[in-house]
């Protein structure tokens, strides 16, 4: 395997020739029909990831394939898989990529072959989901359960969430349903309270995610939970019987005895990336069934395995991350908007944010320096057409220009549709989708100012056919890997958070009734916290 090294965006030789560069012309120069359909690269399950919208040209492109080979992308993503410690503030392994398939070297830990537990821990959440289904596992009144509530927060919510609501209605109209799914991640009591008075106890099954098994809103939401069943007045209801946990072997929740099983995931395997584990693998078996979680999972692995390519314009995830950090550092683009033109990938954009912000908004490098430019943007995102009628505004004619990534497909999940003044209602949403494209990248010159579009407001757009478990995977996947690529180019550890952890210092200060700061202590005050 190739020595790697690792050296800040800045100091690399090709970084230099891009921020030295005059730059490409205006995008209605640049922009012609053999440039939109060449300048595309497939990105797995039918998914194709077109750049043609974006601020470079072929000269550009041949500078980052430079920046790519000097910060050795495809290198260090082939140590990544094989098990080499990337999570260097937590001496850690990073091994989602594990779950989904093997790209590399087999991985050990403590004597353990890893891909053998990841695949052990799938086919006991496969079991038990089929078990759940066929009423082999019934709630403690003898009733078939019929829902199922995720506890959990941040990454132990955001991205299952987010998969169930892209495949609800696409279960639903290929008669794949099996359970309805909730959600309470916010320690706010309403949250809790308004999932619980949607549901028949009898007939749920809550599921406790928290790896450490200590995180506060989890086991805060979990104690409001069983006080609700206790206080139901139901006889025979036992709480116990009515929850699973997803967390650590070694956690509290996986000795405590009080649920129904536990099923495992390890520290190699950091919250945001943790969807495709049981993290998400558990309410999306239940919800839909294995069989469908595991296309999922192998629309995931194709994603994964064009990462491996070195070559960029074989590679969309590389693609889009150097593309990225192209018009972050050089060209000094703060934001990214994520806009599906998908109603089913409402909540992708949250869980695209965490992903992306949380992994890459540092600003010290991997060894913990000072680093000499920006790195992550600020992400956000809606799903088209409701956008357009937000915040579109400031995309189209605001002071700043924001990197726009539009998501879409061909046809609806369900196929019922509604045929209208000569067009369906997707048909619609995609001649939307293709009017935004070019209208951010052409503009339209008008002499009153108000009426004026600048143009020359970069987009990507990944499509496909249909949204269906596998091109959701990849979808996923690909994500998940830019913000690596990205990771690395800025020569950030991407796989730890400590952003999080004073806020929650502090907050235990707090609660605990420790001294703590007078400012603390006038802002607890202001929200009725007496000291």
């Amino acid at each position: 395997m190739e020595k790697l090294r690792y050296l800040n965006l800045d100091k690399t030789d090709a970084f230099k020739k891009l921020r030295d560069s005059r730059g490409p012309a205006h995008l209605k120069d640049l922009l012609n029909p053999q440039r939109v359909e060449s300048y595309s690269v497939p990105a797995g399950a039918g998914l194709t990831f077109n750049y043609a919208a974006r601020p470079i040209d072929d000269g550009v492109l041949a500078s980052l394939a430079e920046l790519s080979a000097e910060q050795q992308l495809a290198g260090k993503y082939r140590a990544l898989v094989s098990g080499a410690v990337m999570n260097t503030g937590e001496n850690r392994m990073v091994l989602h990529h594990l779950v989904r398939g093997r790209l590399g070297a087999d991985v050990t830990a403590d004597g353990k072959n890893l891909r053998d537990f990841y695949e052990g821990e799938r086919k006991r959440v496969s079991e038990f989901a089929a078990k759940v289904h066929d009423g082999a596992v019934k709630g403690s009144t003898g009733k078939k359960l019929d829902t199922v509530v995720q506890i959990g927060i941040g990454g132990s919510d955001l991205g299952p969430r987010a998969l169930y609501l892209a495949l609800k209605n696409y279960a639903r109209a290929g008669g794949m349903e099996k359970m309805r799914a909730r959600f309470i991640s916010n320690v706010d009591p309403d949250d809790a309270r308004a999932v619980l008075s949607s549901i028949d106890l009898e007939r749920t099954l809550f599921i406790l995610v928290s790896k450490s098994g200590t995180t506060q809103e989890t086991l805060t939401n979990r104690d409001f939970v069983i006080q609700a069943m206790k206080e139901a007045g139901i006889p025979g209801l036992d709480p116990g019987r009515h929850v699973v946990a997803v967390t650590s072997e070694t956690s509290p929740l996986a000795k405590s005895g009080d649920s129904l099983d536990a099923f495992y995931i390890d520290d190699n395997i950091g919250g945001r990336y943790s969807a495709t584990s049981p993290v998400g693998g558990v309410v999306l078996s239940l919800a839909f069934g294995g069989g469908q979680f595991e296309e999922i999972l192998q629309g995931a692995h194709e994603a994964d395995r064009l990462a491996l390519e070195s070559d960029p314009r074989k590679n969309p995830s590389m693609m889009d991350a150097l593309i990225g950090v192209y018009e972050r550092n050089v060209l000094g683009i703060p934001c990214s908007a994520i806009l599906p033109y998908s109603q089913a990938l409402e909540r992708f954009p949250a869980h695209l944010q965490q992903l992306d912000m949380e992994s890459n908004g540092k600003r010290v490098n991997r060894f913990g320096e000072p680093l000499g430019y920006p790195s992550g943007p600020v992400i956000f995102g809606e799903p088209g057409t409701n956008g357009q009628h937000s915040f579109y505004q400031l995309l189209h004619q605001g002071t700043d220009t924001v990197t726009l990534q539009f998501i879409g497909f061909r046809s609806p999940q369900d196929p019922a549709d509604l045929l209208t003044d000569g067009s369906t209602s997707q048909t619609k949403l995609n001649a939307n989708l293709a009017a935004q494209i070019a209208a951010f990248a052409l503009g339209k010159h008008d002499d009153a100012g108000n009426k004026d579009f600048p143009g020359n407001r970069p987009s990507s757009l990944i499509y496909g056919g249909k949204l269906t478990p596998r091109t959701l995977g990849a979808l996923l996947a690909h994500f998940e890997n830019k913000v690596m690529f990205q990771g690395f180019l800025w020569n950030l550890n991407s796989f730890d958070q400590e952003g999080v952890q004073l806020g929650k210092v502090l907050t235990k200060q707090v609660l605990s009734g420790e001294k703590i700061d007078p400012v603390l202590g006038k802002y607890a005050g202001f929200l009725g916290i007496s000291r």
